[in-house]
């Protein structure tokens, strides 16, 4: 018998590996690497999410509209709000926003790969957050909300996301329309990390 599971799986196989040279290229970024070190300093945490400010404010008013026929729980999904908690707890005021995702036409497909990456990576701040409680001035009260994450949560979230993910796939052939998606997530975040002048304030 096969199962909807067996049929999925090639897909989400192909969907990380074909997007792994972008996602090494985004975490070896000094940027990225800043929020695991163990001596973190506070003005580069707070300017790591000051950009996911920007890649969230950017999601959820652009990509969210896209998919709001498809994911059931976006609204629980959304981020921004929980970046501006920390940010204002941190004390840090943004000067200015930036556009991460520029492309002017996107499919429901290619949406769905833009938000594989940015979703995926609540499950990688689970691991963050333990190095962030280390770092004095930061509890899982207090400045690190964004990658709380959906708390104990979080992996039953990132499950039911690659299942609906999967299912419609699966029900619409578009494999290489989502690949082609998260990786142009992948490569705009880059960019917009390399580019982007950390604000000292």
């Amino acid at each position: 018998m096969t199962t909807n599971s067996d049929i999925s799986q090639p897909f989400l196989s192909n969907l990380k590996t074909k997007t792994a040279s972008s996602h090494q290229k985004l975490e070896s970024l000094p940027v990225s690497a800043s929020i695991l070190s163990p001596n973190m300093k506070m003005n580069d945490y707070a300017h790591y999410l000051s950009l996911m400010h920007d890649v969230h404010t950017n999601l959820e008013e652009e990509i969210f509209p896209l998919l709001t026929d498809i994911i059931d729980d976006l609204k629980a999904r959304e981020k921004k709000e929980l970046l501006e908690a920390d940010l204002s707890y941190l004390n840090y005021t943004k000067t200015n926003s930036n556009r991460v995702f520029n492309k002017e036409k996107v499919s429901t497909a290619f949406a769905l790969g833009i938000f594989y990456v940015v979703e995926g990576s609540t499950l990688g701040g689970r691991f963050i957050l333990k190095n962030l409680e280390t770092i004095p001035g930061l509890t899982e009260e207090k400045g690190v909300s964004y990658f709380n994450g959906y708390g104990n949560k979080t992996g039953s979230y990132w499950k039911s996301f690659l299942n609906l993910l999967s299912t419609y796939e699966e029900e619409h052939n578009c494999e290489n329309e989502i690949i082609d998606g998260a990786i142009y997530a992948f490569d705009c975040i880059h960019d917009h990390f390399l580019n982007t002048r950390k604000n000292e304030n």
